[in-house]
């Protein structure tokens, strides 16, 4: 079986003269992004392996994120910035077989459109609320039967559950 968790990056802000790969988390992702590192450790989805974007705010979501996580560095990979769902299942069936659960730390509408792609069943209001919006900081966790990342399919996934930082208690969306 393999796992993998799709994980927006937190809300970031918009600083004047700043490139959008350059642009830094907000005081309120800054808040979501451990909490959502604690659910995870919680929830017992502690990742084998974690690819991240080389954009700053998912460099900086992933740094809060992992510390209760045994603060594994993850893999930065370039490919994953501004990337559409093709991209991005194209990295995720590129990744080690040893991972029986991968993270993958991400940006919309990319992230939203590939986990829409793979998920075939699951929950429907998880499905529902994962159509509807992947606002910054929310997770998907979607299980597949496959042995291989190679073999991800698309509708082979199951959704196993959508959170946001909202559904933990806080306010982040958008």
């Amino acid at each position: 079986m393999r796992r993998l968790i799709l994980l927006r990056h937190a809300k970031s802000d918009r600083p004047p003269g700043v490139e959008d790969h350059d642009r830094p988390l907000n005081p309120r992702g800054r808040e979501a992004a451990p909490r959502m590192g604690a659910y995870i450790a919680e929830a017992g989805l502690r990742p084998d392996h974690v690819l991240v974007s080389s954009a700053k705010r998912t460099l900086e979501t992933w740094d809060a994120v992992r510390v209760p996580l045994d603060g594994n560095p993850g893999e930065t990979v370039p490919a994953l910035y501004e990337s559409s769902a093709a991209r991005i299942l194209e990295v995720v069936r590129h990744a080690p077989d040893n991972a029986g659960t991968l993270l993958v730390v991400g940006h919309n509408p990319g992230l939203q459109d590939c986990a829409l792609e793979l998920v075939g069943s699951g929950a429907k209001a998880d499905r529902k609320r994962l159509a509807t919006q992947f606002p910054t900081a929310a997770l998907a966790v979607i299980d597949f039967e496959s042995e291989r990342w190679a073999d991800l399919a698309r509708g082979a996934g199951r959704l196993e559950r959508f959170v946001r930082p909202k559904d933990l208690g806080g306010d982040d969306e958008d």
